[in-house]
């Protein structure tokens, strides 16, 4: 019996594979629901009112489960609910989890892991052959302390929901990943005055291009040298929307596709009409006073910190994990180098990657546990390759900026090849065998 902890895309895609390949589990969700991070009525969500998808649905559905075609191009969350929830009762997943349950510590017991849960006040202890880490990278906040002393309101972005929140107020928006753009957007329709903070300069990229998703464009190009592709997409880029500096945004010091590009052409609008002021880093608070570098200072009521989120799997040690920087060492993001029952799911980013991919990498793990049951040749290949490689970073040669957000940060070209690779391998050695049987 293996032990899947969260019920979101990673989960329900972790739970769906385990299916397929008839291998037992069950699955234990915080929430009432299955939806991770889409139900904002789940007390891990950082879901937002206004917040829509940003990549666009074909590139980010599961292949085997299509969203209907008349959900949007970018839905809202709401529809990305009904999505999973629909995706858990067609598959008939929903028996396999248990509800409102926390987990508590997951631990080694000998060969097996020990996993303590709570439900209704009640902890309960159980034993597992393997488990699967699908509780999500989007629920801890990183909340850089201020520097001096601010007394009006401060929230990190995870804590926002609604526009009305900002009605008559000087808000000041620190960083500019897609939900500080987002929100800066919706600020600027209810706030008195809206200023961002930056300390680096981001690429934007417009969502829709000719009328159609800007991710659907440029299939051919997968095939492009990177600087090729860099030049040729920036140069796209460039002619679109052009600089950010011509919207008095700073512009980037690094090249596109180095760091994970903002899809929100509105920021840029309302930056260019004045209706969002650009600062500089933030030197000082006191009082409602902020200073920034540049030695200019302003009033504001509220601080919105958009400055991302920490891994955060607080009920297992860090060392079970390979954990000894920014964040776990693993082969692809999920096989662990030296133990083949602990697996980390979803810890992958990569511009366009969706969640199919991460159903892929479910697949990987599920047919690896079966196949290594079988003796194959490709598990104790692909066992061999996870603790020789660790190190490998598969970025196909960008240079991604030095932040523990792009720790985990892989280039989608390189990381399905390998991905589909293993797989392939995997798959045939498991056709042979059941040829053989038959």
């Amino acid at each position: 019996m293996y032990a899947i902890i969260g019920a979101g895309p990673t989960g329900l895609s972790m739970a769906r594979n385990l299916q397929k390949l008839g291998l037992p589990f069950t699955g234990f969700e915080i929430h009432s629901d299955v939806g991770g991070l889409w139900d904002a009525d789940s007390p891990t969500s950082t879901m937002y009112e206004s917040a829509h998808l940003i990549s666009s649905k074909r590139t980010t559905e599961f292949k085997e489960f299509p969203m209907r075609d008349d959900v949007a191009q970018y839905p809202h969350h709401t529809e990305l609910k009904q999505y999973f929830q629909d995706y858990a009762r067609h598959f008939e997943l929903y028996p396999h989890f248990e509800f409102d349950t926390e987990v508590l510590r997951v631990e080694r017991s000998g060969e097996q892991w020990q996993i303590t849960t709570r439900c209704n006040g009640e902890e309960q202890v159980r034993h597992f052959e393997g488990v699967m880490l699908c509780n999500g990278t989007l629920h801890e906040p990183n909340r850089p302390e201020l520097p001096g002393d601010f007394s009006g309101r401060v929230i990190h972005s995870s804590e926002y929901k609604t526009a009305k929140m900002f009605d008559g107020l000087r808000v000041l928006i620190i960083g500019c990943g897609n939900s500080g753009a987002d929100i800066a957007v919706d600020a600027v329709h209810h706030a008195n005055s809206v200023d961002m903070s930056l300390r680096r300069g981001y690429h934007f990229l417009p969502k829709f291009v000719l009328g159609r998703p800007i991710d659907t464009l440029g299939a051919g190009q997968w095939g492009l040298p990177r600087p090729i592709k860099q030049f040729v997409d920036g140069t796209v880029i460039k002619a679109l929307v052009g600089k950010p500096s011509d919207y008095g945004l700073p512009d980037p010091d690094y090249k596109l596709y180095e760091s994970h590009p903002v899809l929100n052409s509105l920021l840029l609008h309302h930056a260019g009409h004045g209706d969002v002021k650009v600062r500089k880093n933030i030197e000082h608070c006191a009082g409602k006073t902020v200073s920034f570098a540049d030695g200019s200072s302003a009033e504001y009521d509220l601080i919105v910190q958009a400055t991302g989120y920490k891994l955060h799997y607080p009920f297992i040690d860090k060392k079970a994990l390979n954990w000894h920087g920014a964040a776990p060492e693993l082969y692809l993001n999920c096989l662990h180098p030296h133990d083949d029952s602990l697996f980390m799911m979803g810890m992958v980013e990569a511009t366009g990657l969706g969640w199919e991919a991460r159903n892929r990498q479910a697949e990987l793990v599920a047919l690896y546990i079966q196949q290594l049951k079988n003796g194959a040749a490709s598990a104790k290949k692909l066992q061999k390759a996870k603790a020789e490689q660790i190190g490998q970073r598969l970025d196909g040669g960008y240079a991604y900026l030095k932040l523990d957000r792009m720790a985990y940060y892989v280039n989608k070209q390189v990381y399905n090849r390998v991905l589909t690779n293993h797989i392939e391998a995997l798959k045939a050695d498991l056709l042979a065998a059941d040829q053989a049987a038959a």
